[in-house]
């Protein structure tokens, strides 16, 4: 596929200032600024302070402000820098905090001498004095093109950063090279005589250009049960966690930060409480590498925009948020970006809204955010990137990931709300948190009647992890499933009216529930349990399931059956090492075979709605064999 890279062009010259005519809250409407383009960057006031114009109204320039506006007077200076809003992409990226507009909040810190942003403070989002190895991919006489790998910086044990030609560059023959320390400024290689730094800027609101889209066909691993097998999202995918207050939305996306098969983990925190953004930014370099030891935070970029920053930053804070993780997609690496969350986002964008005095919509939304969601969902995607792979070029192109995963809070539960809504049309899966389950201690709370995925990733399980995944996931969802049913008909009547099989059914239920889907975030071996582990459980329930039916159509009573000491048993598989998973099955199956046939079949049901009562099974017809696995 042949793709016309995009013109590399100039920052024009700064335009004259103009002049501030009316102030609210965020919003700030400017005249004497032509030439000024919508999405354009703004300097407010003496203090310098960043807006982005938002509407052009003939000589009225409105734009709304990153940063706190008290203070702004009618008739202070506004100035355009004539660009777009831009994030600073590069080495030292990794193992860093921004807020929502990519200033590092660390050098911020340091700055100011305290936890607080001063108005106006723009510090670069890479530190310019630090020095990096550079190793060169290309040599002199080379061709390159947008996308190129140009060099690697090793940028901790996780991963190693490539130093790509920008999109926005023209590709040429490489005419110099500079192997060795250097700072992200330095000229490392030159093009057609043109200098190319391992630093470069791009707009947030553009997505950045691929080569192609790469069918979603290969699951990103979560290390959550009733992630992995029941509600699966590919990589390049996009999720959606819907949830009320309490319900685990923020844990969840922490687990998946934590724990998911990404190479780089982009977290985003938008507009959510300072106490949970705190334990993001404390747990989160504790936290060892399950692959290399290192730190987690070698390989994570944390996103920080609490709710009592500028409702303007947070806005934007998602932008910069995916933009980082095109960055690395175009590296060849497979990215996950956590959204926390997109409701706080649409509150930001609906209260800009209605300082614009547009017309609301929906819930008082503006019209456009349909529109704004799907342009965000849309950047998800497996890719084959620009450029090639290595020296000049020549090798095949890379193949990168963004998959997208974004929690919503709904007011009150209502998932009928605008953002819920929305949202479940452009993402492929949904894990619908639960109340009710929350309130009863069930995590990760996820509601297996609503949740849903519509990725085509069983062959990749059958063909990887078991040839009977997908026997096995629809068998698991059945038993949920007739298991609720059960359960409303138990609420109702009681256990007594119900027949024989459909107190196994219900008894199989609650196997699924308190020892498959349940999971610990505090047990070390229990916080991530890989698909081969989650598959041979639900292989070991089945089997017991089956167990148990035949055990009661050879007259043995229920209440034997469904108290059998072995089922016990069944609750300790998922503290199982997993390298001692397959033993340890193998084990369990033979003496939940022979548990079940060594029950005597003489002992009566004590249940009046015996076997015979109510049965379609006769109490002397025994199971096919062939139904044991």
């Amino acid at each position: 596929m042949t793709v016309t890279p995009l013109p590399h062009r100039a920052p024009p010259a700064p335009a004259p200032p103009g002049r501030v005519v009316s102030v609210s809250g965020p919003v700030v409407t400017a005249q004497d600024l032509p030439g000024v383009r919508l999405f354009d960057v703004l300097r407010v006031g003496h203090d310098r302070l960043t807006a982005e114009v938002v509407r052009l109204d003939g000589p009225t320039v409105t734009a709304q402000v990153f940063e706190d506006t008290s203070g702004l007077r009618i008739g202070d200076p506004v100035v355009s820098t004539g660009g777009a809003l831009r994030v600073q992409l590069g080495p030292g990226l990794l193992g860093g905090i921004v807020d929502g507009t990519g200033r590092p909040l660390g050098a911020i810190a340091d700055l100011a001498g305290g936890p607080f942003i001063p108005r106006g403070t723009d510090p670069p989002t890479l530190d310019p004095d630090r020095e990096w190895d550079f190793r060169p991919a290309v040599a002199v006489g080379d061709e390159v093109g947008p996308g190129t790998v140009l060099g690697t910086v090793a940028e901790g044990a996780a991963v190693e950063h490539r130093v790509l030609l920008p999109p926005d560059r023209t590709g040429g023959t490489v005419t110099a090279v500079r192997a060795g320390p250097a700072t992200v400024h330095d000229p490392v290689v030159e093009v057609d005589g043109e200098a190319v730094t391992m630093a470069s800027r791009w707009p947030v609101r553009d997505p950045r250009p691929v080569a192609r889209r790469l069918r979603l066909d290969r699951p990103l691993l979560t290390g959550q049960r009733v992630l992995d097998v029941l509600f699966p999202v590919a990589v390049g995918g996009a999720a959606v966690i819907p949830g009320g207050f309490g319900t685990g939305k923020t844990v969840t996306e922490q687990a998946l930060a934590k724990h998911s098969a990404a190479d780089v983990v982009v977290y985003v925190g938008c507009g959510e409480r300072g106490n949970e953004i705190t334990e993001v930014l404390e747990e989160f370099p504790e936290l060892d590498d399950p692959r290399t030891g290192a730190p987690l935070m070698e390989r994570t970029v944390l996103v920080a925009n609490t709710s009592n920053m500028p409702v303007a930053a947070r806005e934007a804070s998602i932008y910069v948020g995916i933009t980082i993780a095109e960055y690395f997609r175009d590296q060849g690496y497979d990215v996950a970006l956590m959204a926390d969350s997109t409701s706080r986002w649409g509150e930001a964008l609906r209260e800009v809204s209605t300082r614009l005095e547009e017309i609301p919509a929906e819930d008082g939304y503006p019209a456009y955010l349909a529109a704004r969601l799907a342009a965000f969902y849309e950047r998800a995607g497996r890719v084959e990137c620009l450029g090639g792979g290595g020296t000049g070029g020549g090798d095949a192109p890379l193949q990168g990931s963004v998959t997208l995963v974004g929690a919503v809070s709904p007011a009150g539960g209502d998932f009928s709300e605008p953002i819920t809504q929305n949202s479940l049309r452009l993402a492929g899966t949904f894990w619908a948190l639960d109340t009710s389950l929350a309130r009863s201690r069930h995590y990760p709370a996820v509601n297996w009647n609503r949740s849903y995925s519509q990725y085509p990733v069983t062959d990749w399980f059958a063909h990887h992890i078991d040839p009977e995944w997908g026997e096995l996931r629809a068998w698991a969802l059945e038993r949920l499933q007739e298991e609720t049913t059960l359960t409303e008909i138990v609420q109702l009547l009681g256990e007594e009216s119900l027949a024989p099989e459909q107190r196994l059914a219900l008894r199989t239920g609650r196997m699924l529930r308190e020892d498959f889907l349940q999971q610990s975030s505090f047990d070390p071996v229990d916080a991530a349990c890989p698909p081969e582990k989650s598959i041979a459980i639900v292989r070991l329930l089945r089997t017991a399931h089956l167990a148990m039916v035949d055990a009661q159509r050879r007259g043995t009573a229920v209440a034997a059956v469904v108290t059998a000491p072995v089922l016990g048993e069944l609750a300790a598989a998922k503290r199982w090492p997993p390298e001692e998973t397959a033993q340890r099955a193998e084990a369990l199956d033979r003496r939940l075979r022979q548990a079940f046939t060594a029950l005597d079949p003489d002992t009566a049901d004590p249940d009046p709605a015996g076997p015979d009562a109510t049965s379609s099974s006769p109490a002397d017809t025994p199971a096919d064999p062939e139904d044991l696995p």
